[in-house]
């Protein structure tokens, strides 16, 4: 059980919640925004030392029946509920699996020849890409291994504003940092995780205000505007989806609207992969 975590992150969502939305009335002015810790314990039917309790990072180890009142009570997503219960030590902590992206996998994107596809691990590291991956994203190829971490490139490298807005970077950057501390609860023993995210909150005063925010959100599809040098601007569905057999890793295909002048880019792009 994570206690500071977990604590930390019940005073972020109560903080964020207004009375209206959660069935109280306003009462009048009040000093912080958000629920009271009153009012969270009263909706989660527990006592109000138990809770401060737990906000104080002192709390004892709570019960499945604790958790999901609580989320009630904070009216949590399915992912913030899956964050909670994780910090909390509830289910028992799972274990992400290393070593190589399945066989399968590997064939699937070098069969996608049309599309940029790459499989990424919990941490944003690339393991796997195809071609046109590699030429929407910059010579992958050329980088070294440890060099191929998405976070590092979000809030360290100059290179993406050329790629994306500052609207799109932006938008990102607060996706990735989401989804990295869904992971970072989802493993919490993991050294790997633990020192990419101690790294950029000592460098990056940008991914430290995200990450202090404890916003938690998996990605799934989301769309991007993405400006390439060679083939112009690329309006992509980025579809995000789990590896079979292996929850630490996920397949990202780039798709466009078939037709689209975005479709046309991409078959650009295609032909600069064949002529490389």
């Amino acid at each position: 059980m994570n206690r500071e975590e977990l604590a930390g992150f019940l005073r972020s969502r109560r903080a964020r919640l207004a009375p209206r939305e959660a069935g109280l009335p306003e009462g009048g002015r009040r000093r912080t925004p958000g629920l009271r810790r009153q009012e969270v314990a009263q909706l989660a039917g527990m006592s109000i030392d138990y809770y401060i309790r737990l906000e104080q990072a002192r709390g004892p180890h709570p019960s499945r029946q604790v958790l999901n009142a609580l989320a009630r009570a904070l009216m949590l997503n399915t992912d913030e509920r899956a964050h909670l219960f994780h910090l909390a030590g509830q289910p028992l902590e799972a274990t992400r699996r290393r070593g190589d992206v399945p066989e399968g996998t590997l064939h699937l994107i070098a069969f996608l020849e049309e599309v940029p596809a790459y499989v990424l691990d919990a941490k944003y590291d690339i393991l796997a890409w195809n071609p046109m991956a590699s030429a929407l994203m910059g010579d992958l190829d050329s980088h070294p291994r440890d060099d191929l971490n998405v976070i590092r490139w979000v809030f360290r490298s100059p290179e993406l504003a050329e790629h994306l807005s500052d609207e799109e970077k932006g938008r990102f950057a607060r996706a990735s940092v989401a989804d990295l501390r869904w992971a970072a609860g989802r493993y919490p023993g993991d050294p790997e995780i633990q020192a990419l995210v101690a790294e950029m909150l000592a460098c990056s005063p940008h991914f430290a205000a995200l990450w202090d925010e404890h916003e938690v959100a998996v990605r799934r599809e989301q769309r991007k505007c993405i400006h390439h040098s060679a083939v112009g601007t690329i309006d992509a569905i980025c579809q995000v989806l789990p590896v079979p057999d292996r929850d630490d890793l996920r397949l990202v295909i780039y798709t466009t609207e078939p037709g689209s002048p975005s479709h046309q880019a991409l078959r650009r792009l295609r032909q600069v992969t064949l002529s490389s």
